[in-house]
């Protein structure tokens, strides 16, 4: 009995924490705004004002999770990346603005297209 209880309680203890690794898309949308990603990426997330800048809208989030804490590392630090701009910008981010941005640029519709 107590191990049924024990492996509930793990189960439920995994649930939680999936659920919160996900990020808060209305968060995200906020921080996303405070931190002015849009003058860049264009106000759709889609349309950027460089055609060097990348599409933002639609990619997936853990890919976007995984490059704004590249960003922050710096080009120096393990698996970073070495832009002055977004590197500027990602170091004020905390872990859950990177979580929340994530989440809602990943819910935006976007218009990247895989081909086979």
């Amino acid at each position: 009995m107590k191990a049924i209880l024990f492996a509930s309680g793990l189960a439920f203890a995994l649930m939680a924490s999936q659920a919160s690794a996900g990020g808060n898309a209305e968060a995200g949308k906020a921080a996303a705004q405070k931190y002015n990603c849009a003058a860049c990426h264009g106000a759709d997330y889609k349309s950027p004002i460089d055609p060097s800048y990348p599409k933002l809208a639609g990619q997936h989030q853990d890919y976007l999770e995984h490059a704004l804490t590249a960003y922050q590392r710096g080009a120096e630090g393990a698996n970073g990346r070495g832009n002055a701009i977004m590197g500027a910008q990602a170091k004020n981010l905390s872990h859950d603005d990177v979580r929340n941005i994530a989440a809602y640029l990943h819910g935006l519709p976007g218009s990247l297209v895989v081909q086979k």
